[in-house]
């Protein structure tokens, strides 16, 4: 149950659930501060973590944002708060993205069972079985998605060798682009603090079938020399969408985006970010009508589920290293 004041201890594993959120390389690009009264989180955006050549508008950055508001609210109902959401709360602070105020909860907030996901959550990209997911929880994560304001999709075959192609496309370009190779590849092999970027455990094979495009992390010009495993030869793919494509669209659909991932985790489901189409914008134009026979929106992820390993945790940074002083 809450109480009229937020103390230290809760306070810390509020913004430890935030951090533990997913982001585009691991490069965690967001800050947290306690408001004076206590119990307002504010949550700005790091300029200084940005991919400026991969994410040249900030879009990831929104996302991953997202993310960790979602982690944010699922802690504050844990520990008995009604969390109350502003996104871009102050036009004049573009890097303040949202604020998140603990509100007494008369009658007790409602536990969504997610809590515990939060520290499990992990990408994997490894291979998957294969099995299909029961249509139950594939409608289960549709809905998870509409909560916060997006929309969920499965293509059929022939949509899903469209998002295959529009990925590989993408893998291609990135790869053959020296400040974008760079990039990625800092937040691999360095220079960069070891509470960030992706342990090379964690980056997972290439499929030796050529069917999945798996982001080549090293952006190797040659990839054959990397480590190859035959992945799932019909992946499930599943691309999250906003009517809009605003900055507060974004940062919805981060917000989806973490739901839809807590949920398959609690329900004992792999997922890993097919993001390269997404760095590309005439490539994620191409995605946009797909599935052709619904609704069009702006895609904002691609998403691959199925049965298989838990893929290995990428570092976090402490908490109060993620914190800033109070106002």
């Amino acid at each position: 149950m809450s109480s009229s004041t937020l103390d230290a201890p809760v306070a810390e594993r509020l913004v430890a659930a935030a951090v533990a959120a997913p982001s585009l390389h691991n490069t965690q690009p967001w800050r947290f501060r306690l408001d004076a009264d206590g119990r307002t989180v504010h949550i700005h955006a790091a300029a200084d973590r940005a991919l400026r050549h991969t994410d040249p508008v900030g879009r990831a950055v929104h996302l991953s944002v997202g993310c960790a508001v979602l982690n944010l609210r699922v802690a504050a109902v844990h520990f008995g708060w009604e969390p109350v959401t502003r996104l871009l709360p102050c036009p004049d602070r573009p890097a303040l993205l949202a604020t998140v105020r603990l509100a007494e909860s008369v009658r007790g907030a409602p536990e969504t069972g997610l809590y515990e996901t939060v520290w499990r959550r992990h990408s994997s990209r490894f291979p998957f079985s294969g099995r299909p997911l029961p249509s139950d929880l594939l409608t289960e994560l549709i809905e998870a998605a509409h909560l916060e304001g997006a929309t969920l999709r499965f293509p059929g075959r022939h949509d899903t060798e469209r998002v295959l192609c529009a990925t590989w496309e993408a893998e291609w370009r990135n790869r053959a682009d020296a400040d974008r190779s760079a990039e990625s590849r800092r937040l691999v092999s360095g220079p960069h603090p070891p509470s960030l970027g992706l342990p090379s455990a964690a980056l997972g094979p290439q499929d030796a079938l050529d069917r999945l495009p798996m982001r080549d992390f090293g952006a190797h010009r040659h990839p054959e020399v990397l480590p190859a495993l035959a992945f799932e030869t019909r992946p499930l793919l599943a691309l999250l969408s906003t009517a809009h494509d605003r900055r507060t669209d974004w940062l919805r659909a981060g917000q989806a985006l973490e739901r839809v991932l807590l949920l398959a985790t609690r329900r004992g489901v792999r997922a890993s970010l097919l993001h390269q189409a997404m760095e590309w914008p005439d490539l994620r134009r191409a995605l946009d009508g797909l599935p052709v026979d619904g609704p069009r929106g702006h895609t904002q992820m691609v998403l691959r589920l199925g049965y298989g390993p838990q893929g290995p945790a990428s570092p976090r940074r402490p908490v109060e290293e993620a914190m800033e002083d109070h106002e």
